[in-house]
């Protein structure tokens, strides 16, 4: 088993084609909307259909605030590496940086003959990658002037720049064994794709990179573990990716924790939008949270019962230097309408407790606003969800369910009879609630607590809320469970899905007005 303790990323990687330019920037914009880290595409210069992926991705960074970009891999024979360089740290500098840059050694050499590109061997292009590698850090370094002499790319005393925002990844696709030692010697990440190297690959793949950088007297982490992943959420789970988000969850968490994969980019198409959400929303979090607690396992229980302050928050000042503006640039939490289906009540709502006040004089940088928005764009995810199971219980009850409509919103196994299509999706809805609820409970929860004592109360209730919730939850289950034997249980499901629509939209509400404001502040999540 090996994990090198890389923090874990997710993101995706989008089509190319100009014929869904707009699509493909309505993706990228969507990735970092859902609370995902990077977005990249593929560079093909040669392919006439294809945009091409510098341009590409300098409209994405301009849309964005806060995600990454880079190619996914950059083709090095119709780049001059000179060239890659300075436009990797330029837009990297307009980016605030936020730029990483994927790099090949070329493939389809016809292709690239026929723009105007050199045609090399295996071994060449091997060295022609060795010697970019030592071109571009040489122009990202601060040297006076900047010498390579190689084979096929030289430097002959060229003044370095412009100089990035940050250090800029350089992470190389490539599978062969050659190529592994290149990587382990020279690349900062190694970026395979899972449709051409399967999980099963990964160990003899890692333990040549692995090799290489010893003999090269670097350490094994100083290489990012990527994967570039296709897959899809049906399925029986015997295969990889292929089953419901719980699958997705265990295998992804597995390869980080036994392979050291810390990056997982998903291959999204046109229109994928389905896929993106559940990605981010109910893989992304769950594999954060399977691995930090597989990474805290060792810890003894004397230190696991210390509320520990992150580093990040410890060295933090209590709230940004104060600067007069007003927090309306915050995340706009959902208003509770007040609307109530359901003649029970499970809480009193005028006992709930409220935080500290905000003080209305502080800035909140992006990236800081960002946090608060991420909650209720996870919280909308679950309200659109609720509404949509709520229209299937209005269909069953009417007898109009249509089928075909049915599977489309599932999206998980077939199912002929209405209402085992129902019971599946409400199954599947209250997972989802369940995995939500539990990343709270055990990461963000203690980490408000630690870094606000003042919000200690708030915490608590909420937290005694999800018990509440996942109570509820166990009705919806128990009425489904009926409803097989007796298609009139319909009844019994509404009469549960009501009191879940009521204690789920109500804690949702009070969760976005306790927290946006505080999560914005020591953005903990």
């Amino acid at each position: 088993m090996t994990d090198y303790g890389h923090d874990l990323r997710f993101g995706t990687f989008l089509p190319a084609e100009a014929a869904t330019a707009a699509e493909t920037l309505r993706l990228a914009v969507r990735t970092e909307e859902l609370g995902l880290d990077m977005t990249s595409v593929q560079d093909h210069p040669y392919q006439a259909r294809f945009l091409d992926a510098w341009t590409l991705l300098s409209v994405v960074a301009a849309h964005t605030e806060r995600i990454s970009v880079f190619p996914n891999v950059a083709n090095l024979p119709l780049r001059p590496p000179a060239v890659l360089a300075r436009a990797a740290a330029s837009l990297d500098l307009l980016s605030g940086g936020r730029v990483e840059l994927g790099l090949g050694a070329g493939a389809f050499w016809d292709a690239i003959a026929g723009m105007g590109g050199p045609r090399r061997s295996a071994p060449e292009s091997m060295r022609a990658l060795a010697e970019a590698i030592a071109v571009i850090r040489a122009l990202w370094g601060s040297d006076r002037s900047a010498r390579v002499d190689g084979e096929h790319y030289r430097l002959q005393g060229t003044h370095p720049g412009p100089g990035a925002a940050h250090d800029i990844g350089i992470w190389v696709g490539g599978y062969k064994p050659r190529m592994l030692s290149l990587i382990g010697r020279l690349a900062d990440g190694w970026l395979p794709s899972s449709p051409y190297l399967p999980p099963d690959q990964l160990a003899e793949a890692n333990r040549r990179i692995d090799e290489a950088a010893a003999g090269a007297g670097r350490r094994p982490e100083d290489v990012r573990r990527l994967y570039n992943i296709a897959g899809t959420f049906r399925g029986d789970g015997r295969e990889f990716l292929q089953g419901p988000p719980k699958v997705w969850v265990e295998q992804l968490a597995e390869l980080a924790v036994t392979e050291g994969t810390s990056a997982f980019i998903l291959m999204v198409p046109a229109g994928g939008d389905g896929d993106l959400e559940r990605f981010a929303l109910e893989v992304a979090p769950a594999v954060r949270e399977l691995v930090a607690a597989e990474r805290a396992r060792p810890a003894s229980r004397e230190a696991a019962a210390i509320p520990v302050v992150p580093p990040e928050l410890a060295e933090r000042p209590a709230a940004p230097p104060a600067e007069r503006v007003r927090n309306e640039t915050l995340a706009t939490p959902t208003p509770d309408d007040g609307t109530r289906r359901s003649s029970i009540r499970l809480w009193d709502e005028a006992e709930r407790p409220t935080g500290p006040a905000s003080d209305p004089t502080i800035r909140y940088s992006s990236r800081q606003r960002a946090s608060g928005q991420h909650l209720i764009d996870v919280h909308n995810h679950l309200r659109q969800e609720l509404a949509q199971l709520r229209d299937l219980v209005d269909q069953v009850e009417a007898g109009a369910l249509d089928l075909g409509r049915a599977r489309s919103i599932i999206n998980t196994m077939t199912m002929r009879q209405n209402n085992w299509t129902l019971g599946t999706y409400c199954e599947s809805y209250c997972r989802v609630v369940t995995t939500h609820h539990t990343i709270e409970d055990v990461s963000l929860f203690p980490r408000l607590r630690a870094a606000d004592p003042g919000l200690v109360p708030v915490v608590d209730r909420l937290e005694a809320e999800h018990h509440v919730i996942a109570e509820v939850l166990e009705r919806v289950d128990g009425a489904l469970v009926a409803m097989v034997s007796k298609p009139e249980g319909i009844a019994a499901v509404r009469e549960a899905v009501d009191l879940l629509t009521d204690t789920l939209l109500s804690h949702l509400s009070y969760e976005e007005r306790a927290l946006v404001e505080p999560l914005s502040r020591y953005n903990v999540m």
